[in-house]
């Protein structure tokens, strides 16, 4: 089929998947809820959106009319340009929302501000901010689909599929694949989405990085754990880089951020020593020189760029089950009281 016609069929294609799916949830709050059929349906969901929009470049306007709010309490590039550019694609319309020009700073709630939003006929609400759980208690809260584009060091689900759709993209099936989650494991919120997925997919799951920043804890959740990058590079067929999240630290978890890269950071000489196909993964913003250096960031095994893509893919795929789900609801309404 060209691509073309991809995008001419892409409603009807999308559209047949979502009744027949099984898609119960309203919400998107985290990984830990969701069982493996469940993720590899959002990400299948993904790969068909990826196809019909052209590698996430066309519009296809099968969320027509459906209205999304970016509700963005802590900065950010890519989650919320993804998400914004991942409702237009999909023709939803698009409000984003400034906390620092709202009611919110005239003593309005955060629950009431959502609310008010609701009331205007709004579908979905992609929520940010710094305090975990944030989504989960906007949720109790509110009629529309919650999304959840990260809540301080607690969540960050849509990261944790965009990593694992381009794991899959690359190596295939996840099941015995070895993944390393190297660096700030304690206050990152994409290793907890990413843990949480892999695991449910299959996979092996080591966290790796500075005793201060990897406690022994995450054992109990079924992990390994190691301190030595070294150590454990000759069996992993991914690394995930994490960065170091400075703004969420009150001391320093380690002497120096040089002391940081010659041990941690992925180099060339580490990738020498490395698989041969081994998969380099940076949920970003990267520190060059730091978790990874230039040459490595930007070598053949490095999937950084396609994360970004694969973010919209994944984001479109969330806000088609979760928005599509609340459409086709709304239709069957109408047809039930034409009938009548």
């Amino acid at each position: 089929m060209s691509n073309q016609s991809a995008i001419t069929a892409a409603p009807g294609s999308l559209h047949s998947r979502l009744p027949t799916a099984g898609w119960l949830h309203r919400n998107l709050l985290d990984l830990e809820e969701l069982s493996a059929e469940e993720i590899n349906h959002i990400l299948d969901t993904a790969v068909l959106c990826k196809e019909a929009t052209n590698g996430c470049r066309r519009k296809i306007d099968v969320l027509a009319g459906a209205a999304v709010v970016n509700l963005f309490f802590e900065n950010s590039t890519r989650t919320k340009t993804s998400f914004s550019l991942a409702a237009r694609r999909l023709g939803a319309d698009v409000i984003d929302f400034s906390a620092s020009t709202s009611s919110l700073s005239k003593g309005e709630s955060f629950i009431d501000t959502a609310k008010n939003l609701e009331a205007m006929g709004i579908d979905a609400v992609v929520v940010r901010h710094a305090t975990p759980g944030t989504p989960h208690l906007l949720a109790g809260h509110l009629d529309v689909g919650v999304i959840n584009a990260g809540d301080g060091p607690h969540a960050h689900p849509t990261q944790g599929l965009l990593d694992i759709l381009s794991i899959r993209e690359r190596l295939g099936d996840l099941k015995g694949l070895t993944v390393g989650l190297v660096g700030d494991i304690a206050h990152s919120r994409t290793a907890r989405s990413n843990l949480w997925g892999l695991k449910k997919l299959g996979a092996k799951v080591i966290l790796c990085g500075p005793p201060t920043l990897v406690s022994d804890r995450w054992r109990e959740l079924g992990v390994e754990i190691s301190h030595d990058l070294d150590a454990i590079l000759p069996r992993c067929d991914v690394l995930n880089l994490l960065r170091i999240q400075f703004e969420r630290q009150h001391t320093s978890p380690f002497p120096s951020v040089r002391e940081y890269a010659h041990l941690y950071a992925m180099n060339r000489d580490r990738l020498r020593r490395a698989k041969p196909d081994l998969v380099i993964l940076a949920p970003g913003p990267i520190n060059r020189g730091v978790e990874v250096t230039a040459d490595v960031a930007d070598c053949p095994q490095s999937l950084i760029l396609d994360q970004v893509t694969n973010g919209l893919a994944v984001r479109m795929a969330v806000l088609w089950l979760i928005c599509g789900q609340r459409q086709q609801a709304a239709d069957q309404t109408a047809d039930s009281r034409r009938i009548v």
